[in-house]
């Protein structure tokens, strides 16, 4: 056409975005025991300071107890606090808690068992609660860190069970009944503390699993929704690059009366081959460096040209139009380019009408033919022409693409404003 400014036609690469092809385990990689591994931190914290405190109060008890033989009393302190430092140790480290916890719940009870023996008869230079007595959940605790259920709920019961039996030997057939009371009270207060910490163990451990299972199921139900709009995505792009490039090249050799439009048609037809060949080696619409509307109106009528010399392209471009996206730029063009396509495949190219409008607010692309219209619901559901390469592709980029028919003609507008 004459005067008409040369401009560049590049192949359109369409693709999925790489990242939206990552294995389903590989995205959901790492949320199916987050929030257990924190828990688990947790616990071991506030079992650790817990420990810490009563361990302290234990000690310093035993320090000035006088209710074991002598020659045992080192002996025990040594084999009840050692393990207990090691396991608190541990717990604030974070390495090795399970081990050093397991220690201390199998030795806990033999200690139970060896005070038991070199207290007995000692009871009058018994004051106070003996030192055992404050290290009872501590026990409890340890089987919590390193046991299943089961045996944690064996250790909340055998603990406060082998203190009362030690208590009940040390006091001996001289035992008052209050002195028994207390006793017995004693030792189901600790199997009542041994129940809370397992039940909240346990409590905590549950709500745990449950918020890592939903993430996880969340994570992969994302991942598949992902992986299947990817896979339409890419179908959708692909059948809108067989309308753009496939079918523009068919009607340009269709309609190939001279040397120069049937070399055109083979141009066409090789840039096709190129971009179908190439269609899943780059994503997105191409480069984003801003258009001028200007631009976009010369790009749009070179594609016209090529389809239809007869057809003009009206340019209403206003001096403050503002640039647009380079991959808007390519939308507009490639969205128009199938509506002239239809126009002429379907219309016979009657009456087509060509404009492009740009303003401060908007740029809108119209193309307008006179031919009989069509039925929009009897369109099968695999041709794409309108809802990809039109509709689909002018929603990708933020603007609006219409199709409006009747008897006497169809109009198709694309819309796309400019940011506010």
């Amino acid at each position: 056409m004459p005067g008409r400014p040369p401009v560049a036609t590049e192949p359109l690469p369409i693709a999925v975005d790489p990242a939206m092809r990552r294995p389903l385990g590989d995205i959901a990689a790492g949320a199916e025991q987050f929030t257990q591994a924190r828990v688990e931190r947790i616990i071991r914290v506030v079992v650790a300071i817990g420990c810490a405190v009563l361990g302290t109060q234990a000690f310093l008890n035993a320090l000035g107890s006088q209710q074991e033989d002598p020659a045992a009393h080192v002996p025990l302190m040594i084999a009840a606090f050692v393990p207990l430092a090691v396991m608190i140790a541990a717990c604030f480290a974070g390495v090795g808690v399970r081990t050093a916890a397991g220690i201390l719940a199998v030795i806990f009870p033999i200690v139970l068992v060896c005070w038991t023996l070199v207290t007995e008869g000692r009871v009058a230079t018994a004051e106070g609660a003996p030192w055992l007595w404050y290290l009872l959940n501590v026990g409890t605790s340890a089987a919590v860190l390193a046991f299943g259920l089961a045996l944690q709920v064996v250790w909340g019961l055998l603990i406060p069970t082998l203190y009362t039996i030690a208590r009940i030997t040390q006091l001996g057939a001289a035992a008052s009944q209050s002195q028994i009371v207390d006793v017995v009270r004693d030792g189901a207060f600790a199997a009542i503390l041994a129940a809370v910490v397992i039940v909240l163990g346990r409590l905590l451990r549950s709500v745990a699993v449950g918020i890592d299972r939903a993430r996880s199921d969340a994570v992969a139900s994302y991942a598949a929704a992902a992986s299947a709009n990817a896979a339409e995505t890419e179908r959708v792009a692909v059948a809108a690059l067989m309308h753009d490039s496939v079918l523009a090249a068919l009607i340009a050799a269709e309609r190939a009366a001279t040397e120069r439009e049937q070399a055109l048609a083979a141009a066409m037809a090789r840039e096709a081959l190129t971009r179908l060949a190439n269609a899943d080696q780059d994503s997105g619409e191409g480069p984003d460096a801003p258009v001028s509307a200007a631009a976009v109106g010369a790009a749009l009528r070179s594609v016209v040209a090529d389809l239809d010399e007869r057809v003009s392209v009206a340019l209403d471009i206003a001096e403050t139009a503002p640039v647009v996206p380079g991959r808007v730029a390519r939308a507009l063009v490639l969205a128009a380019t199938q509506g002239v396509t239809n126009a002429i495949d379907h219309a016979d190219g009657r009456g087509l009408q060509v404009g492009l409008r740009a303003d401060s607010a908007r740029v809108r692309v119209q193309i307008l033919d006179r031919g009989p219209g069509f039925d929009p619901t009897a369109i099968a559901e695999d041709r794409l022409g309108i809802r990809g390469s039109i509709v689909a592709r002018m929603a990708a980029v933020g603007g609006r693409g219409r199709v409006r028919t009747t008897a006497a003609g169809t109009v198709v507008t694309l819309d796309w404003e400019h940011p506010r």
